[in-house]
């Protein structure tokens, strides 16, 4: 009992609390020998269970990656390793005896899931924290200024001034100093960008408009040549003024679907833009009194006019008659597709005499009705000048070969000759035109009513006769011409001096044959579109559009 008491007394000074040597002290005093068996049960009975645990956490360590991860000059690169799966790898296991496990106070139980997180923790912030080499993302701001300027040209060519030049102005001081160069500026269109469509315009949402328009002018608009405006319904004369006042080399100005636009502004640009020449007024509505206005006082200056027809603008067209822009070298008068109201009385006798220097004339689904000069009037020189001449429609044409003939027997240069939807001028009556260095024609019969009719033409050959040493692009779609006509034709074409000049031919819904079509391919040798679809005497398979002249060759070998 001596060395059981001395045992108990220092058992006692070792305990952190009194309650623990009481405990203690009871189970000594008891049966010693039946406790002591029950701890060496409860001992017993532990260690199974501790081997156990401890085998199945030194599997589950031992469960590694079989790749290895090496750094390279700009990626992490993850290599599978065949030998040792932890040779020179950021993943490979601390050695035995590096570091001891974390026992817990009293059960002398691990505790595999934290260990797991410390090991695997460094080794994610090795990878996130691995230096890579570095890259200068100050470059742009190291160019020299001419050449950021020259590459910032290349963009707005594509993209247009706006918005690119305000959002690389706001990238660093070296860019917004390049982006605020005028010779970017020089063309600008502006859309309707402040308020979604349908809703009104607030008042502040006004002087923003305003307050733009004032800056962009003032401080990048030195240079500009070009302005377009595109479906503004508000504020166009305001913009239209502002433009003009400041800047004073504006040649172009462009108002696309826009409202609002009155003598106001037309006086503004009288008064401050004595370098416009084109005015672009399509699918807009303006007062007509005021350009009439303008167009009588600074009409000498404009060379190019595009306008759509209506009820109201019919009166341009008789002021530019009367010889208000002598040195107009583009008109053009067009009407949307579903237009009732084609028909725009012309007298071309007056126009030309009023025009001299005309070199494009275009009449867009517009049907001209011919109004005959007063007897002893001056007699017209024709258009001399004239290079192009379109009189396509959606709808049956009124034009006929006499029609024809007074527009062009004085236009020996024309070059493009657009008569879609014409199904009434023929053959002949092209022949006996002046012009015999022709490269378009566009001849096709999309929306007229004799589309499928049995009514065959005849005299193609005579076209392509006149004209196969200078023709480029031939669109003869839907024209009821014979097949031996069509035969015929495709020879004249074929025996062209020159085999790169027919780049472009439209044959779709005609009755060529292949016998037609294998002396032409083989010899135009630049054709690079051919349009067969809806050719009903064509074998199955070969109707369709080629495109490219590998395309084209594969044909040549399927009619053979």
């Amino acid at each position: 009992m001596a060395s059981t008491d001395g045992a108990l007394s220092a058992h006692c000074e070792d305990a952190k609390d009194a309650g623990t040597c009481k405990a203690n002290v009871s189970s000594w005093d008891g049966d010693g020998e039946k406790s002591q068996k029950k701890a060496t049960l409860k001992r017993n009975s532990s260690e199974p269970q501790k081997a156990k645990k401890k085998k199945k956490a030194r599997v589950n360590r031992a469960a590694r990656p079989n790749y290895t991860i090496h750094e390279g000059e700009d990626m992490l690169l993850v290599i599978s390793s065949s030998t040792s799966q932890y040779d020179g790898s950021a993943w490979a296991p601390k050695k035995k005896g590096c570091k001891k496990r974390k026992v817990t106070k009293g059960k002398g139980k691990s505790i595999p899931t934290k260990k797991k997180k410390l090991m695997r923790a460094p080794v994610v912030k090795q990878i996130e924290e691995t230096p890579e080499v570095p890259s200068d993302h100050r470059w742009g701001q190291s160019l020299p200024e001419e050449v950021l300027v020259n590459i910032f040209k290349m963009v707005v060519a594509q993209d247009g001034a706006v918005p690119f030049l305000c959002r690389a102005g706001r990238v660093c001081r070296l860019w917004n100093v390049a982006a605020s160069s005028p010779v970017l500026w020089r063309k600008v269109s502006l859309g309707h960008c402040w308020i979604a469509p349908g809703k009104s315009q607030l008042p502040k949402t006004e002087s923003k408009i305003k307050y733009t328009i004032d800056w962009l002018a003032q401080t990048r608009l030195s240079q500009l040549r070009e302005f377009s405006l595109h479906h503004w319904t508000k504020n166009v004369n305001y913009a239209v003024d502002v433009v003009s006042k400041f800047c004073p080399q504006l040649g172009a100005l462009t108002l696309s679907y826009c409202s609002g636009l009155t003598e106001v502004g037309f006086q503004s640009l009288g008064l401050h833009s004595r370098s416009l020449q084109s005015l672009n007024l399509q699918y807009t509505e303006f007062q007509v009194e005021g350009l009439l206005s303008y167009l009588e006082t600074y009409g000498c200056q404009i060379r190019q006019i595009w306008f759509t027809h209506g009820l109201k603008n019919d009166r341009l067209l008789s002021a530019i008659s009367r010889g208000c822009c002598r040195d107009l070298e583009l008109l053009e008068v067009n009407t949307k597709l579903d237009s009732k109201d084609g028909e725009l009385p012309i007298c071309i006798q007056a126009l030309q005499t009023a025009c001299p220097k005309l070199k494009t004339f275009r009449m867009l689904n517009v049907r001209p009705l011919h109004k005959t000069m007063r007897s002893g009037a001056e007699l017209s020189l024709g258009f001399p000048s004239l290079e192009e001449l379109c009189i396509a429609t959606t709808s049956y044409s009124y034009m006929s070969d006499k029609d024809l003939r007074d527009i062009l027997f004085g236009s020996t240069q024309l070059r493009v000759l657009d008569l879609r939807g014409c199904s009434r001028i023929t053959p002949a009556g092209l022949a006996m035109l002046p012009c015999n260095e022709l490269e378009c024609l566009f001849w096709g019969q999309y929306f007229s009513s004799h589309v499928g009719s049995s009514s065959l033409k005849k005299g193609l050959h005579m076209v392509t006769q006149k004209w196969n040493q200078t023709l480029q692009q031939l669109d003869v779609a839907n024209q009821l011409f014979s097949e031996e006509d069509l035969e015929v034709a495709m020879c004249h074409l074929a025996r062209a001096s020159n085999a790169n000049t027919l780049r472009s031919l439209n044959l779709s819904g005609t009755r060529v044959m292949p016998s037609a079509l294998r002396p032409l391919i083989s010899q135009m040798t630049a054709l690079n579109y051919l349009n067969l679809s809806s050719c009903r005497y064509l074998p199955r398979g070969l109707k369709r559009i080629y495109r490219g002249q590998e395309d084209i060759r594969q044909l040549l070998d399927k009619l053979e």
